[in-house]
């Protein structure tokens, strides 16, 4: 098994699929490494040689921020965003929807489980 930034890939997958395993790397940025590298993207992860597993893995600690620094990042920019009292951070606060969509129906993911109001029934 593939040990590339802290994340066993799936060994039976092709290359730029089972990239996107890893945190912070999507379709677009898979595509990009497997062509900087000039590797097939036919190819699975078990076919790969031990060498271009290294440049895949050197390759994405040079040009890309990944799994636990990016988590870390994502998480200190939201509580940036709380400290400074914006909207977007009391937003975050109270756990609702911070991009715009309407609360007054749906927004269930964020809110949660809806809450039984008495005498609204009839």
């Amino acid at each position: 098994m593939a040990r590339i930034a802290g994340v066993n890939i799936p060994t039976q997958k092709r290359v730029p699929i089972s990239l996107q395993y890893i945190h912070g790397i999507g379709p677009q940025a898979a595509g990009q490494i497997c062509e900087a590298l000039n590797i097939d993207t036919t190819r699975r992860v078990n076919q790969l040689t031990d060498a271009e597993v290294l440049a895949i893995r050197e390759f994405i600690d040079a040009n890309f921020t990944v799994e636990g620094d990016l988590r870390r990042e994502v998480t200190m920019n939201i509580k940036r965003l709380m400290d400074l009292g914006c909207y977007r951070g009391l937003r975050h606060r109270k756990g609702l929807p911070v991009r715009g969509q309407r609360t007054h129906t749906n927004a269930r993911t964020r809110k949660g489980p809806a809450k039984a109001i008495a005498g609204k029934k009839k």
